[in-house]
């Protein structure tokens, strides 16, 4: 009898949109395989549902809260019901940029310079000298993110709104130039270095998945020594975390620096997007892992206590 496979999918996040497209693309892949599928749009009810459905494993497919901080994986882990990517632990503290930062330093992977300040902390005067990053301690897919250059003579107001949702907590953060890089890691093993291009001016949530708002060059156009570097950084990011099933790491390097001087790891993504234009499904191809064989394998992987 084929395994029964509960695709959680949506929620109530800001990247509630693409975690549909995730999922959809999941479940269809799931179809294919010859599973049994249950798609679940993710709501306040979802312990309920999932007990009345009664899966055999729970494919993960929501982006930001509360798929990807540890809560649902919580509620998982209660339920009982194997499940994919990491467990509670690595879900809350990846999902935590600050927190993470502390233990990825530990572990020796370069982080950038910053504090954690309150909104309004950040948008009376500058933090850091210009330029500088402001972002919410807790979203992903940048969100509510912004570059503050030296042009800018106060930060940005916006973070002052009063309908600002992400978070009171924000990170400001040095600005890296240079290269955006990203790696997956599946399981215990690096996948290839993909540089991210922006069409626009800087690769935010329009630019990652909207078709033709980046361009992706696989493999990165780097010295093989910073490939390699920003793959063992990336294994020993997913490491520090406790992440399990697949991760994708991000990285600043300022081209500038010869070496690998110039490379920082910027987050640990904990549930990397499953979309057309997605990273980790184009990084697994180009390692010769179809789609399908990608998602047959984090059913498989799935498992409780991760």
């Amino acid at each position: 009898m084929s395994k029964h496979v509960a695709v959680l999918m949506g929620g109530w996040s800001a990247e509630r949109e693409v975690s549909l497209r995730s999922g959809r693309y999941c479940a269809e892949a799931l179809g294919r395989l010859g599973y049994r599928v249950t798609p679940i749009d993710v709501g306040r009810d979802i312990a309920t549902v999932l007990a009345g459905v009664k899966p055999d494993v729970a494919l993960n497919a929501l982006h930001g809260r509360p798929g990807e901080d540890g809560t649902l994986q919580g509620i998982l882990e209660t339920l009982a019901i194997p499940y994919t990517h990491s467990g509670v632990m690595a879900s809350a503290v990846a999902m935590q940029k600050d927190v993470a930062k502390i233990l990825l330093r530990a572990a020796g992977v370069p982080v950038p310079e910053g504090i954690v300040a309150s909104r309004f902390t950040a948008a009376k005067s500058h933090l850091l000298p210009p330029p500088y990053v402001i972002k919410p301690v807790a979203e992903g897919s940048s969100v509510g993110v912004f570059i503050v250059t030296p042009e800018h003579t106060h930060p940005p107001q916006e973070l002052t709104r009063h309908d600002w949702e992400y978070g009171e907590q924000v990170m400001v953060e040095t600005y890296i130039p240079g290269k955006e890089l990203t790696c997956a890691v599946m399981g215990k093993e690096a996948l290839g270095v993909i540089d991210i291009v922006s069409v626009t001016k800087f690769y935010d949530y329009e630019a990652k998945y909207a078709p033709g708002g980046s361009k992706h060059v696989l493999p990165a156009e780097v010295s093989s020594f910073v490939y390699q570097e920003v793959r063992k950084l990336a294994l020993a990011a997913h490491g520090a975390l406790g992440c399990r099933g697949v991760s994708r790491a991000d990285f600043r390097y300022d081209d500038r620096d010869d070496g690998a001087g110039g490379l920082f790891c910027l987050e640990v993504n904990t549930q990397p997007g499953m979309t057309e234009t997605s990273l980790v499904p184009e990084l697994a191809a180009h390692a010769g892992i179809t789609f399908d064989e990608l998602v047959r394998w984090m059913i498989e992987d799935a498992s409780l206590n991760r």
